[in-house]
Parts: C-alpha cells; sequence; structure tokens
C-alpha cells in the first residue's frame, strides 16, 4: 500500500520525462482542462447551448469525476511526501496548499447548487466554474514560470504596488482640493476623485471627468506624466525576471525542467 500510494503520488505530483504512465496522465488531464475550459465558453452561446445541451452536460460530468478522482488521489497520497507526512494534520495541511485549493474550487460548483437555491446564484456558481483554468498551473510550464517570477520578485512588485497606492492617493488629494470648487458634481470627494486619478494615471483617459482649473490642468499634466514612469516600472522589473528565468531554463543542470527550482544555487 505504501509503494502504490508513493507511486501515485510521483505520478500526480512529480512526474519524470521517462515515466510514459506520468506523462500520459499529465497530458490526459491537460486536455479535459482544455476541453472542459472550451465547452465552458461555447455554451454560454444560447444557440448552441440548446442544441448540444446533453453533450455539454456530459463533458462536465466526465470532468468533475475525473477533477474529484483527480482530488481525492491527491489527498489520499499525500502522506507519501515528508512534508505531509501525518495521516490526519498531513493531509489538512496539503489541503490548505494554494494548488489544492484550485482543485477543490474545481469541483466544488458542481456539487452546490443544490434545491432552492437562487437563479442568480447557480448563474454565478456556473460562471465560477471557470476557476478551472487556475488547474493549468499544474501542468503549463509558462504558467509555472510566470508564478516563479512573481514569487522571485515579490519585494519589488509590493514595493511598486505601495508606491502606486500612495501616488493613487496623493494625485486624488491634490485633484479634490483643485477642482472641487469648480465641478463639486465630479469632484465630489476624494474617493470620487480616484476614478479620474486611475484613468490618468494608467494614460486610459476615457474624458468623462477632466479638469477646467488651471491649478487642475497643471497637476493633471504633471500627474500623467508621473503615471507613465511609474507603470513602466514593474514592467521593466517583471521583463528582467522573465529574462533570467528563462536562461535559467536553458542552462543544462541549474534548473529542475520539473518544478522550476534552481538545483545548485546559482542563475547566472
Amino acid at each position: 500500500m505504501t509503494n502504490l500510494k508513493s507511486r501515485i503520488n510521483q505520478i500526480l505530483e512529480h512526474p519524470t520525462p521517462d515515466d510514459p504512465i506520468g506523462r500520459r496522465v499529465q497530458l490526459l488531464l491537460l486536455a479535459l482542462i482544455l476541453i472542459n475550459l472550451f465547452a465552458i465558453v461555447v455554451e454560454t452561446v444560447e444557440p448552441v447551448y440548446r442544441v448540444w445541451h446533453d453533450l455539454f452536460r456530459a463533458v462536465e460530468v466526465i470532468s468533475v469525476a475525473v477533477f474529484t478522482i483527480e482530488y481525492i488521489l491527491r489527498l489520499w497520497s499525500c502522506a507519501a511526501d515528508e512534508r505531509f507526512r501525518r495521516p490526519i494534520l498531513g493531509r489538512v495541511r496539503f489541503a490548505l496548499t494554494p494548488l489544492a485549493l484550485v482543485d477543490l474550487a474545481a469541483i466544488l460548483p458542481f456539487y452546490l447548487p443544490l434545491g432552492g437555491l437562487d437563479l442568480l446564484f447557480l448563474r454565478i456558481v456556473r460562471l465560477s466554474r471557470l476557476m478551472r483554468v487556475l488547474k493549468l498551473g499544474r501542468y503549463s510550464t509558462a504558467i509555472r514560470s510566470i508564478g516563479n517570477v512573481l514569487k522571485a520578485k515579490k519585494e519589488e512588485l509590493i514595493t511598486l504596488g505601495s508606491a502606486m497606492m500612495i501616488l493613487l492617493l496623493l494625485a486624488s488629494s491634490l485633484m479634490y482640493m483643485a477642482e472641487n470648487g469648480a465641478q463639486p458634481d465630479k469632484f465630489d470627494s476624494i474617493p470620487g476623485t480616484m476614478w479620474w486619478a486611475v484613468m490618468t494615471l494608467t494614460t486610459v483617459g476615457y474624458g468623462d471627468v477632466y479638469p477646467i482649473t488651471a491649478a487642475g490642468r497643471f497637476l493633471a499634466s504633471v500627474i500623467a506624466v508621473l503615471g507613465i514612469g511609474m507603470f513602466a516600472l514593474p514592467t521593466g522589473v517583471l521583463g528582467a525576471a522573465f529574462l533570467e528565468e528563462v536562461q535559467g531554463r536553458a542552462k543544462p543542470g541549474t534548473v529542475c525542467p520539473h518544478c522550476g527550482k534552481v538545483i545548485d544555487g546559482q542563475l547566472s
């Protein structure tokens, strides 16, 4: 039983390129996710859904059945991992990991629509099945690379995000003081002015709200220029991080081809 548990855990969690069964299982799950997502999107076209209702239902039932079995097997076999060795607490800890929560979110909406629920709630639950796209992170190297990049640069991104929030607050406050007297209906409060600030800092500029005073226009010009520079910084940080990730994967023996983690501790 222990060997079987370890084998299932290896197939589901740590498949290797020279393991044909593991590769086939991963490809099967990936194909099922893509088919399921395609069905979810297409069935929102009402004429198509009416004609192919039974087919969409079959895809839904088969997908949920496979994903449920997969989730149960992952939960059962996780004890083969040293991190989740304890029979109960280990499985609880595994169930609370991000990917395990994604797996649960992928199947939970199917079991939620029980009798007596509001139609609007059922529609929300139905759309929530799109959470299954997050399961691609288990099987897509590209998506795992995005996760590695965000994890590696989280401190820089948090710092830049904090700076953006401060700039947004300052821009909204200054513009409120400059324009509230001339346009009390459009710049009625600092939170209300944040709509204008976001549109200006992101250079979207819908034009539904704009300053008319000299001070307001001057501030708008400065804020627009600052917005361009501020939003360019995360792009540079992420671009450099993706370059490091790609170079690290290209260097033999440096990065694990399965989990994306650095093997020798160097990435140059």
